[in-house]
């Protein structure tokens, strides 16, 4: 089902500049003088974005910079995101966000790879693009924002000096909008794009299909801009349905996070399980911080553990709404619903996408089966840029192979059980890690954990676990036979850690995600 509603133009019904459905169609239904970003050096209103982005799509395009050509953004998040972003997209140009985390061999792939002409490149990271950037042919420009080191141009002061009016480019709605680079975590990153009318679908399909959002609400996101998650979070859905969104630099340390949400007053917000897991920590925070505006929270990136969700639910009486979506999907599409959240589980489909649960022949396979979660949705990518193999292993016509185990339950429900590779196989049963890791995580001892699979002395697999204490907690022998005795008593006995491995943290990802392949 599409969810698509282009914005009509004489030239073409099927004309879709995203850009100026975000921002410059609020100020023509006169809603300019609402307030679409709210920093801590203040708030800019529709018409005052507006501007920023004009400005900035009319200096790219002073460079040189033609419809189709990229511009990469390496910045962190503020006003020059959005600014860099809708103005690439504004003027036909391609925008690619790239993790503000990553080093430099990573950016000089990425640069080589997408053959971007221009870079905006906050201050504090321009060290990781000058040395290699006489390596990139394509690149002729590299923009500084927030700073002039090296006598760079400075984005700002362009943008000071340009003009605030510009016509959107024509674009269809299916021309490529921008790109997202994958974690790489299963190889080099590969390059998404995305198509002009994909964010309208998770407008509707997630942000107003699901979480009920309106003008009225003000998002806050842990996750960053440069991610799927956070760019729908903190752009898509607030600027899509003429909400507020809430910027708030610098990393999204618990407490920093409990800070925002007193200061800010947001509607939503929107963290992964790990940041959760660590603002629960936080001593006395239901009484030190004010979090009565919320109507509910958000979780993705993973799975959210039962544990997680109960707890904060019984400290601070919030829903935390899990759900599942990917870079490939932009977003969303599997989520509980407000109000209707059953732990444990990634929900039900999102309305606009379909969901199957495949063996490994490709045959849908019935309820409480485990196999391969196969999606379908109008917000998926074109494909993989230069990755031919790669994007037929993924996008098999409608269908997008999500890599994810699952199982769907009589009612409904979908069940996450592991990534392919992460699954094991004890005694011949297939097991889910992160099952085990569920039961785990609800012993009283235990802070974090994560399970993989070890070989024990006949050479068969097993599961170790991996686990991080809670403060105060002894790491003794008696602690571990506890907790596998707490396991082998909630589950299956032949799914609890033979060994347990006490650390003082998990190997995780820039968005939280645990790298069990570290562990393994």
């Amino acid at each position: 089902m599409s969810l698509v509603t282009p914005v009509a133009s004489a030239a073409s019904p099927d004309a879709l500049n995203i850009a100026d459905y975000l921002v410059a169609r609020h100020v023509r239904e006169g809603r300019g003088t609402r307030t679409a970003l709210i920093t801590s050096d203040g708030s800019i209103t529709y018409s005052a974005l507006d501007g920023l982005v004009n400005r900035a799509g009319n200096v790219l395009r002073s460079l040189g910079v033609a419809p189709e050509q990229r511009v990469v953004l390496l910045l962190h998040d503020g006003p020059a995101f959005y600014a860099g972003f809708l103005g690439a997209i504004k003027i036909g140009a391609v925008p690619i966000p790239l993790n503000t985390l990553l080093r430099q061999g990573d950016y000089q792939f990425m640069l080589s790879d997408s053959r971007a002409v221009a870079a905006i490149v906050s201050q504090p990271l321009v060290g990781e693009v000058l040395p290699i950037a006489h390596l990139l042919p394509c690149l002729k420009d590299v923009i500084v924002s927030g700073g002039l080191p090296h006598g760079l141009p400075s984005f700002e002061t362009l943008i000071d000096g340009a003009s605030a009016t510009l016509e959107p480019a024509d674009t269809h709605k299916d021309d490529a909008a921008f790109w997202l680079y994958s974690s790489g975590s299963t190889g080099t990153p590969k390059g998404a794009v995305h198509l002009q009318h994909d964010i309208i679908c998770t407008i509707e399909g997630y942000a107003r299909g699901v979480l009920d959002m309106a003008e009225h609400d003000r998002c806050l996101s842990a996750a960053k801009l440069f991610f799927a998650y956070g760019l729908g979070n903190s752009l898509s859905f607030p600027l899509g349905l003429g909400g507020q969104a809430i910027v708030v630099a610098g990393r999204p340390a618990p407490e920093a996070m409990f800070d925002a949400i007193d200061r800010f007053q947001p509607t939503i917000f929107f963290a992964v399980p790990t940041l959760y897991g660590a603002m629960l920590q936080v001593e006395n925070a239901a009484t030190r911080f004010n979090l009565s505006s919320l109507r509910f929270c958000v979780s993705a990136g993973e799975a959210l553990p039962p544990e997680i969700f109960r707890r904060w639910h019984e400290r601070f009486g919030l829903e935390i709404v899990d759900g599942i979506g990917s870079t490939e999907m932009l977003h969303m599409f599997l989520s509980n619903r407000p109000g209707a959240c059953r732990a444990g589980t990634s929900g039900i489909e999102v309305p606009g996408y379909a969901a199957k649960i495949v063996g490994d022949d490709g045959v849908p396979l019935p309820a409480d089966h485990i196999g391969t979660l196969m999606v379908s949705g109008d917000s998926a990518a074109a494909g993989y840029w230069k990755q031919h193999e790669k994007t037929k292993a993924t996008f098999e016509g409608h269908w997008v192979n999500t890599g994810d185990k699952y199982f769907r339950d009589a009612e409904g429900y979908y069940h996450y059980c592991g990534r392919t590779d992460d699954m094991l196989k004890v005694g011949g049963i297939w097991v889910a890690p992160v099952e085990v890791e569920n039961t785990v995580l609800a012993h009283g001892a235990v802070l974090e954990c994560a399970v993989v699979g070890a070989t024990d002395t006949d050479g068969l697999t097993k599961p170790k676990a991996f686990i991080v204490l809670r403060p105060g907690v002894s790491q003794t022998p008696e602690t571990a036979r506890d907790i596998q005795a707490f396991v082998k008593s909630r589950i299956a006995p032949y799914k609890y850690p033979r060994w347990i491995e006490f650390v003082p943290e998990l190997p995780k990802t820039a968005t939280g995600k645990i790298q069990r392949f570290r562990l393994r």
